[in-house]
């Protein structure tokens, strides 16, 4: 979906509980009253197979093209299919939307839609006093409760009186309207989910046709499926239109302030990541080869390269890791833009063939979408805990940048920064990503293809060296002076030929060499080489002359600008900068940090960059970690920052 929307302003990010700002206004044409909200945020939660995933795809998508901002949380379980009815099994879609600039899926729900009694009591905690919550209560029998723990009905025993609770038979109803189907009720039962949808729908106030659209699009070969969605997904609206448990409709305006104007598009992490690598390699007029193994949480990017045939883009799902690293090595040994994408447990399978193409000096790009660790861990949370992995998780002096996106739209520039820095140094790069970013999803600008950046490269065509007694010879490790960049040199071009592989190479010829002198030289080169990426200076974001200083980088960047703003609306004076480029790291970082009295690194790990700040800078750096698999709330932090300034 796409919108228009004009010229930014900041405000204060509302990601916390409460829902501010309302406003009653004259009664919808139901009769009913429709009060003004300027944000919320709404959690749909069930089991795995009850659509909950889709069904906050659909109402983001609806959002997105109304003109919101966003952000949203996806949060499913491991396993394709957890028991039915058990917390483990237990999806859920959180969703902040609003009519202001935001920058985090909201600390807590102001609305949660419970599927069954594990979706509620797996989410009950997070939601605060006077929050509405709609329950179906066609689940909440004696089994089902029991599995969870429930020894009464919650509905019933007082335990849920702090909320508006609206108990709604999600089931009964829908099976009722869509009686007429010819469906058996375990068929019609499938699509509660709309039926939810639709309520939820009417309470916003959302468009309607191209969720009516997607359906028919999706179960084109099976129209009778597609009318029946789209009649629960109808019976839910006019449920909320007709009944009086829903006195109350609501209306967030379009955030028409929040952005420069342009065409806007809802994405998610990994789709802009994918639409950033097929421009980097349009942009270097290349083709992109993809060697992969799927992995979650970054498995969406090879089947959405898979879709991209027209633009060059060729994608090889392999036996392994290593099947899949080796291949796109290959590829950019024959003049390919070579991609592989992975997660942390694949970064460590992928290290020699990482450590082969430092050697080799050629352009690759690794894609680390960061999942909670180590071994296999938590395939479908988040975490930042391959930040010291990539920085040194190779045998010998093996550097390789690392560029880290901040936001689910900034996955497309970082895309593009980091093919510009390994065509233009012939390096490998680590392009980090997390689970957070990936699923979750906002507005993105969509650019024009003239602001894209020039990524066009000249591969090595003729002799690059003259010998002592003048003739005219190839050496494949002649490197430019400024960039310190070897030659690309296409397999076949005719006098081109020269030795690739793991063993030493001499300086200049490329030749074999087992010399200590010269690999003391080619281990400082390649140093050197990456050392002297240019990369921007850091910016600093500090309107009041601070003493506390909040240093973050990748996805702890909505969290942490959340919380910065909070404290400035209370008067507290604090600056933020956010990191991008890890290695190298900004030239000016040293100077910025001697700045501040106290600086604070608050990360989703146990502290990796706040040690290279403390190692590289001797800077006291303070750590403020979260290793539990969810991103950081905005309240948590801005608490911790105050307790930092006022200490």
């Amino acid at each position: 979906m796409t919108s228009q929307v004009s010229s930014p302003a900041e405000q204060a990010d509302g990601s916390g509980g409460a829902v501010v700002g309302g406003q009653r206004t004259p009664g919808s044409p139901d009769g009913k009253e429709v009060r003004r909200l300027d944000r919320v945020i709404i959690r749909f939660a069930g089991d795995s197979g009850d659509g909950m995933q889709l069904t906050g795809d659909r109402f983001t998508s609806e959002t997105a093209s109304f003109g919101n901002d966003l952000s949203t949380l996806p949060n499913f379980p491991a396993e394709i299919r957890a028991p039915a009815g058990t917390l483990p099994g237990v999806s859920s879609f959180q969703l902040h939307f609003a009519d202001h600039d935001i920058l985090t899926p909201g600390d807590a729900p102001n609305v949660l839609v419970a599927m069954n009694p594990a979706a509620l009591k797996a989410n009950i905690a997070d939601v605060p006093r006077g929050a509405e919550i709609i329950v179906n209560t066609d689940e909440f029998t004696k089994r089902p409760m029991a599995k969870v723990g429930y020894e009464t009905s919650p509905l019933e025993d007082g335990s849920l009186a702090a909320y508006n609770l609206h108990p709604v038979p999600l089931t009964t109803l829908t099976v009722e309207a869509l009686k007429d189907f010819g469906l058996s009720r375990k068929e019609a039962e499938r699509s509660k989910n709309m039926f939810a949808l639709g309520l939820l729908s009417w309470m916003y106030h959302r468009p309607t046709e191209a969720t009516e659209s997607f359906l028919r699009q999706k179960f084109a070969k099976k129209p009778e499926i597609a009318e029946a969605n789209i009649v629960a997904f109808r019976a839910g609206w006019n449920f909320g239109e007709t009944t009086e448990d829903f006195a109350v409709s609501y209306e967030v305006a379009p955030a028409t302030q929040a952005f420069p104007t342009g065409t806007y598009r809802n994405i998610s992490g990994n789709l802009a990541l994918s639409y950033g690598l097929i421009a980097a390699s349009q942009q270097a007029d290349l083709p992109l080869y993809l060697g992969s193994y799927p992995i979650t949480p970054a498995s969406d990017i090879l089947h959405e390269l898979s879709k991209h045939k027209n633009f060059g883009v060729r994608t090889f799902q392999a036996e392994d890791e290593i099947a899949g690293i080796g291949a796109a090595l290959g590829a950019a040994f024959g003049g390919a833009l070579g991609v592989t994408t992975t997660s942390g447990p694949g970064v460590a399978l992928k290290s020699e063939t990482i450590g082969l193409a430092v050697s080799l000096e050629l352009p690759l790009l690794i894609v680390d979408i960061q999942r909670g660790g180590p071994s296999t861990g938590l395939p479908t949370k988040t975490e930042q805990a391959d930040l010291l992995q990539a920085m040194y998780g190779r045998n010998g002096e093996a550097p390789v940048p690392i560029v880290a996106p901040r936001t689910p739209a900034d996955c497309f520039d970082a895309a593009l920064d980091a093919a510009r820095i390994a065509l233009t140094y012939r390096t490998p790069v680590f392009l980090l990503s997390d689970g957070y970013l990936a699923n979750g999803s906002e507005p993105w600008r969509i650019p024009e293809v003239a602001d894209l950046p020039d990524l066009k490269v000249k591969f090595a065509t003729g002799a690059n060296h003259a010998l002592a007694d003048g003739t005219e010879v190839f050496w494949p490790y002649k490197r430019d002076p400024e960039t310190l960049a070897r030659p690309w040199a296409v397999p076949g071009t005719p006098g081109l030929e020269h030795r690739i592989g793991g063993i030493e190479k001499q300086d200049g010829t490329g030749n074999i060499s087992y010399d200590p002198a010269n690999h003391d030289l080619m281990v400082r080169t390649r140093q050197a080489k990456i050392d002297g990426i240019e990369v921007p200076d850091l910016d600093v974001d500090d309107p009041d002359r601070a003493t506390t200083l909040v240093l973050g980088w990748g996805s702890t960047y909505g969290p942490i600008t959340a919380a910065v703003r909070r404290l400035r609306v209370a008067g507290l004076p604090v600056a933020q900068a956010h990191l991008r480029h890890l290695n190298p790291f900004p030239r000016n970082l040293g100077e910025v940090l001697e700045r501040y009295e106290k600086v604070v690194v608050p990360e989703m790990n146990l502290g990796q960059l706040a040690t290279l700040i403390r190692a590289k800078y001797l800077v006291d750096a303070q750590s403020y970690n979260q290793v539990n698999g969810m991103p950081f709330k905005a309240e948590q932090l801005a608490k911790v920052l105050k307790e930092a300034i006022d200490d």
